[in-house]
């Protein structure tokens, strides 16, 4: 019988409607990538909401707080939590790392690393477990942040959107760009900031093709999560007049000082990580020990706990002494650096926040040697909490607009960009690392940034090399060398040895040039051998290749299956490489413009 509220035009168009339509009409265009960042900004906002619910109701009831408190800012009347809640959180991490260790293998990948080598692909199964990872570290105590847990979750959801509509690699990028962006935006309320961290961290780079769905992820995710919290995490300056010209030295020096203590701090993070490794100690039982040097730090000052949302605005809200703010600043760095190192999962974006503006208040207290300078102690800790920032995380204009967007005073803003770039050149030129490239630079990665180089490795000698070679037995002499190799035939036969190892190339047009004198063709090649120690390996890249090219002078070398057994496999060619690598460099640089 048929259905009289469906026409037939309606049947028809049910009919021809299906996934893989569906996939092509959400690869095409800008608007499509605009939608695609929407979706991911309501993700994230959702995603970020329920990970910061979760973790205040773990310190409500691992702590006892109200729902209201702040862990790091509230006094907990039963000390004896204060050691054993980390010490507990460890324990719990401890085991979750030790059934991993047994059924996952291959390391988990965070979206940095996932845009600069793997196009943008991330596990979501993974992600969900660092968020959860995350959430035990901060909600037991641990001196991390949830930042690190927010931006996996949101660019896993987001590479997995990706992935099931089936978006190229450029775009597959951009997606993870957007869910960090709206993780960022809205963790801090502060959409231009969640842009502006997918842009220098994230993507690595700015263009207008990802302009439209980074922001419109963040501005989403900003508004969800708005609506599920209601939060906001504002500073107040205060009145303070205006910034004049003196306020620039100090803020200037201030921003060096803040780079210098960022090395510092992430050197020290490392240098917990090697001890650790160094040691006897299983990584089972790695966090509960560092939980117990959080424990009896937190003894000293809870405001060592957790990231520090409420140690941060109770240190600027009130005066506090030079010595107590010292005293801080040194259990935050070790209880961090600690936390990490141990192997507690999160990252030091707010750790840097908080401890860059103790070092900021600390500063303000050098004033009165500044002749003219009118800066409160608040603007030095906006000054340093920014400064620090980007000295330990990157992203200069990130934290330019997160000091515009939690003070909304444009004139401190400036005053925070020169501090910033201060901080940023230094690093670079003295150190040259943030903290997630640090840790790929220990690991043994050359990434320096999130721009994508996982092409160039995929562009490797294996896949780019001829598998039919022309070979000859390194022993044959030079008469019946002719004979199986008339002029023309080929232009160069690789030489072996009995098992078939590599011993040389020779070259046609040189054998033919020489010439032959009566019983000269009954010799061997050993004349005629070239390039007896220059081959190239098949795991390989295009750039590796193209450098040895250089280097040994020849237009073609062998490949051979490894440095032992140096089995001939293959045969690459300089111009084929360098064809392919310029292909695939255009190729990049149309998906960047949007001409793909």
């Amino acid at each position: 019988m048929n259905n009289p509220f469906r026409s037939p035009t309606v049947t028809s168009f049910l009919a021809n409607l299906d996934l893989g339509r569906l996939r092509s009409l959400s690869r095409r265009g800008e608007i499509a990538l605009a939608l695609a960042g929407a979706l991911i900004g309501v993700t994230s906002g959702c995603a970020v909401t329920a990970m910061s619910f979760i973790s205040r109701h773990l310190h409500s009831l691992i702590f006892g707080l109200e729902d209201t408190d702040r862990l790091s800012s509230v006094e907990v009347g039963n000390k004896l939590l204060l050691l054993v809640a980390p010490i507990a959180g460890g324990f719990l991490l401890g085991l979750m790392l030790l059934f991993l260790s047994k059924t996952r293998k291959k390391p988990m990948v965070d979206p940095i690393e996932a845009n600069a080598l793997h196009g943008g692909r991330l596990s979501l199964t993974d992600s969900i477990l660092v968020a959860v990872q995350n959430l035990v570290s901060n909600g037991f105590g641990a001196s991390v942040g949830l930042e690190a847990g927010y931006t996996q979750l949101a660019a896993g959801i987001a590479s997995k959107i990706g992935l099931s509509l089936q978006f190229r690699r450029a775009d597959l990028r951009v997606l993870v760009g957007c869910g960090a962006a709206g993780a960022i935006a809205a963790a801090f309320s502060a959409p231009l900031t969640g842009a502006f961290y997918a842009f220098e961290l994230i993507i690595g780079s700015y263009s207008i093709l990802t302009l439209t769905p980074v922001v419109v992820s963040a501005l989403v995710s900003t508004i969800i999560a708005r609506l599920l919290s209601g939060e906001n995490f504002v500073i107040d300056v205060g009145s303070f007049g205006s910034v004049v010209g003196a306020d620039y030295l100090p803020a200037l020096l201030l921003g060096a000082f803040c780079a210098i203590i960022g090395i510092l701090l992430m050197q020290a993070v490392s240098f917990v990580e090697q001890l650790s490794r160094r040691s006897s100690i299983a990584p089972t039982y790695r966090p509960m020990l560092g939980g117990v040097v959080v424990g009896l730090l937190a003894l000293i000052s809870p405001q060592i706990l957790s990231a520090g949302h409420g140690a941060l605005h109770l240190n600027l809200s009130h005066e506090v002494a030079i010595p107590a703010l010292l005293g801080l600043f040194l259990l935050k760095s070790v209880a961090s650096a600690v936390s990490i190192g141990s192997g507690f999962r999160g990252g030091l974006f707010f750790a840097s926040l908080f401890m860059g503006a103790l070092l900021g208040k600390i500063f303000a207290y050098s004033t009165p040697y500044f002749d003219h300078a009118t800066l409160t102690p608040v603007i030095y800790a906006v000054v340093g909490m920014s400064s620090l920032a980007v000295a330990v995380i990157g992203g200069p204009l990130t934290m330019t607009f997160l000091a515009l967007e939690i003070t909304g005073d444009f004139p401190i803003t400036a005053l925070v960009l020169a501090a910033v770039i201060t901080s940023s050149l230094v690093v670079r030129s003295t150190f040259g690392y943030s903290f997630a490239t640090w840790r790929f630079h220990l690991r043994g990665e050359s990434i320096r940034s999130a721009h994508d180089v996982g092409w160039i490795r995929n562009l490797t000698v294996e896949r780019l090399m001829r598998a039919d070679v022309r070979t000859a037995d390194v022993n044959m002499r030079l008469s019946q060398f002719r004979h199986d190799f008339p002029l023309g035939s080929t232009q160069r036969v690789i030489l072996v040895g009995d098992q078939g190892q590599y011993r040389g190339i020779v070259l046609l047009p040189d054998v033919y040039a020489s010439p032959v004198e009566k019983g000269d063709d009954d010799h061997g090649l050993g004349e005629f051998i070239r390039w007896r120690d220059d081959f190239l390996l098949p795991q390989m890249n295009a750039k590796q290749a193209a450098g040895l090219f250089d280097s040994a002078e020849s237009e073609a070398l062998a490949v051979v299956n490894n440095h032992g057994e140096r089995k001939v496999i293959g045969l690459l060619t300089e111009s084929h490489t360098l064809r392919r690598y310029s292909e695939e460099l255009d190729r990049r640089r149309r998906e960047v413009t949007g001409e793909l």
